[in-house]
């Protein structure tokens, strides 16, 4: 009767815990299956927190490493000048560059490097941004061309006009797209160049300048960076939104854009229905990766930072919520109050120039800007290591402005896999950045710049 009783009571009490422990359970399924694993979440994700500031600005560390321009081509130094051009020229050579303005540079250097060593005269380069900005503006609608021909003498012969001859023909084509691995270019066009005279080429970036001998290295770092400056028209444009910026100021260059997300193949939660039908709108045929796929994807480094995620980053670096920062971005930027909600002292482009000059502006126009306040900005930051970035903290590490840095995705989402957040997340990020800059990592491009020890 005692155990009857007993074994009543006890299966009352025990009935509310056992459905309470079934409710539970069933409630953490649906969790599980609702949230994605962490190792696959952005911190688009994340909430935008408030760190302390225990930890010092990233700009306050020493470097151990500084980069300059090499000896060998840097004026004044006695050998910088390894080998003048010969007297009689192989032929002409124009670069076809194609793509935004810092791709086409990019292809402009190559080709003048290119140029000097099949011992050709360089002709002003044919710029094609039609297809990539829908506009028209050539090599001289951007630079300086008296100056580029001034500054490149001694290093590669350049030619303003063609001889009446060539000048009625269009120049034969070297296809140099399709080429694998470490090609020849002496073997591969110099004997197109001698039997047309007068060649047109699109550098191929497979070919590695490693192989070059020095005087044509010396011929693109000259070209590049002592070379090439913005024609006054745009240099007058560019000064008057530099002096516009309150001062001092960090230059952030932040990319993500639909057609960048659309191609890193990365996926995100968290964004607006507006930013994911503009992604889904430019996707293609490049789905997102899924799973295990996704996860090794991200922790590769290969997924562009959101504006929230970069915020959190600065943060992390001892960035001041209140600095002024100028946003190097093209004009379809998402998600950018993930960034404006904490950092609240932003300037952009359409709020700094006069409406009817931003309206009548091309894509060209606008990266040339960026570039020009981001080369002569206190301090740069760049969420991703494209064309743009590579320039910019080459000619930043030229006129020895060393508060660059290139904030790293590998790191970001290395960490996050592993489920940290917060504080222990930021001393993280801290601590990656901190090595990069002490060692002066990204700051300047190893073609024609040497690390010097401090």
């Amino acid at each position: 009767m005692f155990v009857s009783s007993w074994n009543n009571h006890h299966h009352h009490h025990i009935r509310p815990v056992y459905c309470t422990l079934v409710v539970l359970v069933l409630f953490l399924i649906l969790l599980t299956a609702v949230v994605p694993p962490l190792a696959t979440l952005s911190a688009s994700f994340f909430p935008a927190t408030s760190l302390s500031y225990a930890r010092p600005s990233i700009w306050t560390v020493g470097r151990a490493v500084e980069w300059r321009p090499c000896n060998w081509w840097a004026p004044p130094a006695s050998d910088g000048r390894p080998v003048l051009p010969p007297p009689r020229s192989n032929g002409f050579i124009r670069v076809d560059c194609f793509g935004g303005l810092n791709q086409m540079r990019r292809d402009l250097c190559d080709g003048i490097g290119i140029a000097r060593l099949l011992n050709a005269t360089l002709v002003l380069p044919k710029f094609e941004v039609a297809a990539y900005w829908n506009e028209s503006s050539g090599f001289a609608d951007v630079f300086d061309v008296d100056y580029f021909v001034r500054q490149t003498e001694g290093y590669v012969e350049v030619a303003k006009e063609l001889p009446e001859e060539i000048a009625s023909r269009e120049p034969f084509r070297v296809d140099c797209s399709k080429r694998k691995g470490l090609f020849d270019y002496v073997e591969s066009v110099l004997p197109a160049l001698l039997e047309h005279r007068y060649i047109s080429i699109t550098p191929a970036i497979s070919q590695r300048r490693d192989r070059y001998p020095l005087y044509a290295k010396a011929a693109l770092c000259q070209a590049c960076y002592n070379g090439l400056r913005l024609n006054k028209a745009l240099e007058s444009k560019a000064m008057e939104l530099l002096n516009a910026i309150p001062k001092p100021f960090l230059s952030l260059h932040l990319r993500f854009e639909p057609d960048m997300v659309a191609y890193s193949q990365c996926q995100y939660f968290g964004l607006s229905p507006m930013s994911l039908k503009a992604i889904e709108a430019v996707r293609g045929d490049r789905k997102p990766w899924t799973g295990d796929a996704a996860r090794d994807w991200r922790n590769r480094g290969k997924c562009p930072l959101t504006p929230n995620e970069t915020a959190f980053i600065l943060q992390s670096l001892g960035i001041p919520t209140d600095t002024t920062i100028y946003l190097a971005a093209g004009d379809g930027l998402m998600e950018i109050e993930g960034l404006t909600s904490v950092y609240t002292n932003v300037h952009r482009k359409a709020s700094l120039l006069k409406n009817e000059d931003f309206i009548q502006m091309h894509g060209n126009t606008k990266a040339a800007l960026d570039y020009y306040v981001s080369v002569n900005s206190d301090a740069y930051i760049a969420t991703y290591f494209g064309n743009m970035d590579k320039i910019v903290a080459a000619m930043r590490t030229l006129a020895r402005k060393y508060k660059t840095l290139l904030l790293s995705r590998r790191a970001f989402a290395e960490y996050t896999a592993k489920g940290m957040e917060g504080e222990e997340l930021a001393e993280a990020m801290w601590k990656a950045h901190k090595e990069d800059f002490v060692m002066g990592r990204g700051s300047a491009l190893p073609d024609c710049f040497c690390d010097f020890r401090l």
